[in-house]
């Protein structure tokens, strides 16, 4: 009896085991989308904070991130100091109701940006040098004078000089107290936003930093320092200046808060970019490395509306994979992003636009998203509410918020993939920054913003180009983390964990001696050794430079006796030895994928970004036995159809323009699920054209009217004039007879949305369309019959404060700077056309048949 408890037992677990494969991951509150919450003056409530702590927690928010900023104007006596105890009875209820809601929160180690408060006195404040040029050039150590900008109360004053640790250590000390003195809990983890301290390029310890980290006075090359590179002495000399800076925001800021935050049971969330250091080791050197999304893809995808207002975007693959890199060989689990900064203008952006911009920032590595953001708005506030100047706006008060948690759900879906396994990406790219730091002109300062980094490093970002065209990966790595590499079965393995094929060095010219040797040692270990064009030929900086010189000369001659080692022009062939690991999905079909790797085999997250569907077999850069697919927008799943060609595994994927599916391999097991439902259009489309009625459910301002409608027209062309004005939901209703054949498949295909539709069928809710294809499976809801379809249709914001600025209603009640347009300029709105709103065009229900027999083909 006791062995047949035993034996149901193994069985039960092995079920629940195989079934766990093949499901979505549990979900997590890391898996949703977290927002940055501003609180407006910090003047809150509880009363509010909990009405909008449930909101976000309804609509699928795993987390906040609070970070106060300037106030609304009338509301000063609301206002609550920064770390007054008030403000942490705030922060302590917040914390305690986020717990009620499973959710998170993080905070921000000051108020706007960047650090800085009333507690930096003079002596703490960011400082610059300030040279005078003589007979002899003499240094006076100024001070930058720059304010925190965007400060809510209490947060007003100096920004911290970050290359001092005492001042530093100074800073934070507020902040023990402040947590002490209230006994308040430490939050999730603290946040620190873009680095935007201007022209401070110096700090009073600098000539005895530089002296014991360079070995050389700098003070003796002053007039190489300012002299812009004149000469290689003058670059030797920046390049050394470069480097130390780099060392002591790491090392004097970096690090050390990251040790505090440790201290406390707390973690850390960085944007490196903006800095004047190295951005992996800065990356590298926090818990949660975050880059930031600025800006609008113009993406090719069939259906996708355009904007003719649009911020161009900063933040491509190459640039936002600074924090992903880090994160990859620093062994980080997430890599966090500020989501959405600007894409369209304030009121103007759609979920449809949103959704391809977050798989751009999934196929770069970002697993962690953080929506920029939402804005604390009481109830009582009137429309628009309380609002942040440069935002997507994810807030209840926006329009877009009705059909949300559609978008979050699927962010949650994905990103719960993208947390599990490990990195997989194939090579290790070098970042030149001793070429960056030797090479760049214009001041001996040189900071790192997002803005123009093409511009700055075009050798790298091509070479980042090229590999992600050829059909691999890449993370970047620094000179720190490659000097820990060690190599396992022939793999260059990172400090983190992770593995990586070859190390590929993209025309870099200088390197230090010390790198030299790791790449040497770890080419006597058998790893593979790229140099693409050329190799380097000189050491960076000026002190010991021939001696230097001498020890590189020699490793470079034994290094490139190695076998591993491969050197010439940078293209497809010399990666020969590497095309069986090859995405065809990106070479094929000019797709774009991220790839992560678990126990069982391989996670891949594939999405459309362009108009190209793909419906055909897929072949992968690793082996799989079996495989399931998984939508990440329905839920649906099933098992793959794969098959092997020459040694090597292919899948058979459908995915339309603007779609994405996730796959999950299995390397050594076939495992047991129902199959994917692959489909192929019969020819059959049914229109439904007869006459549609419309109805408002919601509107501001009310419509009351309905309305019969023989064609799908805009509703703002309709003769009512509220309709051009207004915000709200649709009601779209229409009743048809549909002939139904057994085995095929429906799907319903709305031809334009503005901007998010809700579908129901014969009283059964189908799903929510906010992105290209708008398109969605009828097949179990349709009857054989009579048929009513409902849509319920919700536009955007835009129409409604337009008029607002027409009418001369004065929402803009906000202090500083008081919400600017897209281009940071005050303007209104009032000269914007209406907004197409509501369904437009052809709706049709199209059949498709199930492919089970179209395999055969194949095999």
């Amino acid at each position: 009896m006791k062995i047949a408890i035993v034996f149901v037992f193994i069985a039960l677990t092995a079920n629940i085991r195989a079934q766990g494969l093949t499901d979505f991951p549990p979900i997590t509150r890391e898996a949703k989308p977290w927002t940055r919450w501003w609180w407006m003056g910090s003047a809150v409530d509880s009363t509010n904070l909990t009405c909008n702590l449930e909101a976000l927690s309804r609509a699928g928010i795993g987390g906040v991130e609070i970070t106060p900023i300037y106030g609304v104007k009338g509301k000063e006596s609301q206002y609550i100091d920064y770390l007054s105890p008030r403000w942490m009875q705030m922060l302590t209820f917040t914390e305690s109701e986020a717990r009620r809601l499973n959710m998170s929160v993080d905070m921000n180690n000051g108020t706007g940006w960047p650090l800085g408060g009333p507690d930096v006195s003079i002596e703490d404040a960011a400082c610059k040098a300030v040279f005078q040029c003589g007979d002899s050039i003499k240094l006076t150590v100024g001070k930058t004078g720059q304010q925190v900008k965007r400060a809510a109360p209490g947060g007003q004053g100096f920004v911290l000089d970050h290359f001092n640790r005492d001042a530093v250590l100074r800073y934070l000390a507020k902040f023990d107290a402040a947590f002490a003195d209230n006994n308040t809990p430490f939050p999730n983890s603290f946040f620190n936003d873009s680095y935007e301290v201007y022209n401070a390029d110096w700090t009073p310890s600098f000539l005895d930093e530089f002296q014991r980290r360079r070995g050389y006075d700098l003070s003796a090359y002053f007039a190489e320092l300012i002299a812009d590179g004149a000469n290689d002495l003058s670059a030797r000399v920046i390049a050394d200046y470069r480097e130390t800076v780099s060392d002591l925001l790491r090392d004097n800021f970096t690090q050390v808060w990251t040790d505090w935050a440790h201290q406390h049971g707390a973690t850390t969330r960085n944007q490196a970019h903006g800095s004047p250091a190295n951005l992996i080791d800065l990356y590298a050197a926090v818990d949660i490395p975050e880059c930031e999304s600025f800006g609008i893809t113009d993406f090719d995808i069939a259906g996708l509306r355009k904007d003719s207002i649009r911020k161009i975007n900063d933040s491509d693959p190459g640039v936002l994979k600074y924090a992903s890199s880090a994160a990859h060989i620093g062994g980080k689990l997430y890599t966090s992003a500020e989501t959405f900064t600007w894409l369209t203008e304030h009121f103007r952006t759609s979920l449809s636009q949103c959704k391809p911009e977050i798989d751009l920032m999934f196929v770069s590595g970002v697993n962690h998203v953080f929506f920029h953001g939402t804005t604390y708005s009481p109830q009582e506030a009137p429309f628009p509410g309380w609002k942040f100047y440069a935002a997507v706006d994810m807030s209840p008060t926006n329009s877009i918020w009705r059909d949300a948690p559609a978008f979050f759900s699927y962010v949650t879906r994905v990103q719960s993939f993208l947390q599990s396994g490990q990195p997989d990406n194939d090579f290790l790219l070098y970042l030149p920054i001793y070429d960056i730091w030797h090479e760049q002109r214009g001041n001996h300062y040189v900071a790192f913003a997002i803005h123009g980094m093409r511009e700055r490093i075009p050798d790298f970002c091509k070479a980042v180009d090229q590999l992600m065209a050829y059909g691999y990966d890449v993370d970047y790595i620094s000179d720190r983390f490659l000097s820990s590499c060690s190599v396992e079965n022939g793999q260059i393995k990172t400090s983190g964990g992770s593995l990586y094929k070859a190390l590929i060095f993209p025309s870099v010219k200088k390197m230090p001696t010390t790198t030299l040797q790791a790449v040497h040692r770890l080419a006597r270990q058998g790893a593979k050794i790229i140099f693409a064009n050329q190799a380097p030929d000189d050491v960076p900086g000026l002190f010991q430079l021939e001696n230097r010189r001498k020890i590189f000369n020699e490793t470079m001659q034994q290094l490139r006796r190695e076998k591993t080692v491969s050197i010439g022009e940078f293209n497809a062939a010399l990666l020969s030895d590497f095309t069986v690991y090859k995405e065809n999905f990106i070479t094929d079909f000019g797709g774009k994928m991220i790839r992560r790797k678990y126990s069982d085999g391989h996670i891949y997250f594939f999405a459309m970004l362009k108009n190209n569907p793909v419906d055909a077999w897929v072949k992968l850069g690793t082996q799989a036995v079996s495989a399931m697919i998984f939508d990440p927008m329905t839920g649906e799943k099933g098992k793959a159809r794969l098959r092997n060609i020459g040694g090597q595994t292919e899948v058979y994927l459908q995915i339309r323009a603007g779609e994405s599916l996730i796959l999950k391999t299995f390397a050594d097991q076939d495992i047991k699920a129902n199959d994917w439902q692959y489909v192929r259009p019969t020819g059959r489309k049914t229109p439904l054209n007869q006459t549609w009625h419309l109805r408002f459910t919601e509107s501001q301002p009310p419509v009351y009217e309905q309305f019969a409608l023989p064609t799908l027209i805009s509703w703002t062309d309709l003769h009512n004039d509220t309709l051009r004005v207004n915000m709200g939901t649709g009601l779209y209703s229409i009743e048809f007879h549909f002939d139904k054949v057994a085995d095929k498949i429906y799907r319903l295909c709305l031809e334009d949305v503005r901007e998010s539709a809700r579908i129901t069928l014969n009283g059964q809710a189908v799903g929510t369309l906010f992105a290209a294809p708008f398109e969605i499976d009828i097949t179990r809801q349709l009857n054989d019959g009579v048929n009513r379809l409902e849509i319920e249709v919700t536009n955007l914001p835009a129409n409604r404060i337009a008029d607002y600025d027409r009418r001369g209603v004065e929402w803009r009640i906000f202090h500083e700077i008081n919400f600017v347009n897209i281009s940071y300029q005050n303007a209104k709105f009032d000269q914007w056309m209406p907004l197409p709103s509501g369904l437009r065009g052809e709706v049709n229900i199209n059949e498709y048949e199930k492919c089970i027999k179209f395999f055969d083909l194949f095999e």
